[in-house]
């Protein structure tokens, strides 16, 4: 389709590579944790960091898995910098405990890209007994931005670089129920439907960011 050639002012289009965005980019002195890292978008973003020297954390639920995607990425790109680290977001004790090894790990926090996600699900709970798809999509990402937060801001004092948390959501915050977030319902499983809690959970990424931005900004002045 023609719109996929469009460019923006960024020069680029939806049919630019990440290895075509990020060309010339020097990020050997960046660490970056990248949730949901071993597969589809997350897996690109890990490899395509890792290739422009990127110290990469992989935040992945499965670790034995992706120990073995680690290694696929290290034959391409012998000098990767890769960690893999557990991370379950449907579980907010995972959130806390991933947040609490890597800030005891003494490394610095340049780039959070919060990726993970699903996608209409059936009905389900997560083990805090919150509807899963708002529980993996914003709740987990919303705690662990939290946790990591102060890391981040030390490592911008001391490198005097700004920092990046990504929060990636989707077109689907469109059509979300027609109340937006549905906070008094969202273990109605009566009234549930797989795709609207998508949007829901996508909604509530986008309004994350939108305040996030807004709170980091006025700190800043």
């Amino acid at each position: 389709m023609w719109f996929i050639g469009w460019k923006g002012p960024s020069g680029f289009s939806a049919s630019s590579t990440a290895q075509q965005v990020t060309h010339g980019i020097d990020g050997t002195s960046l660490t970056a944790i990248i949730t949901g890292a071993s597969s589809g978008l997350g897996l690109e973003t890990t490899r395509i960091l890792a290739f422009r020297g990127v110290h990469v954390v992989m935040a992945v639920r499965n670790v034995k898995n992706c120990i073995d995607i680690k290694e696929s990425i290290l034959k391409e790109i012998p000098a990767a910098k890769i960690d893999v680290f557990e991370l379950d977001l449907s579980s907010l004790a995972s959130v806390r405990k991933f947040a609490a090894d890597f800030n005891s790990s003494g490394l610095p926090l340049n780039i959070l890209i919060n990726n993970a996600g699903l996608m209409a699900t059936p009905f389900m709970l997560s083990q805090d007994n919150i509807e899963l798809q708002f529980a993996t999509n914003h709740l987990g990402h919303f705690l662990l931005t939290n946790l990591l937060l102060e890391t981040m801001k030390k490592t911008v004092r001391e490198c005097n670089q700004e920092g990046r948390i990504v929060i990636v959501s989707s077109e689907a915050h469109r059509f979300a129920y027609s109340e937006g977030i549905r906070f008094d319902k969202i273990n109605n499983e009566s009234e549930y439907s797989s795709y609207f809690a998508y949007g829901q959970s996508k909604l509530a990424n986008i309004l994350h960011a939108n305040e996030l931005s807004r709170r980091l900004k006025k700190e800043c002045k």
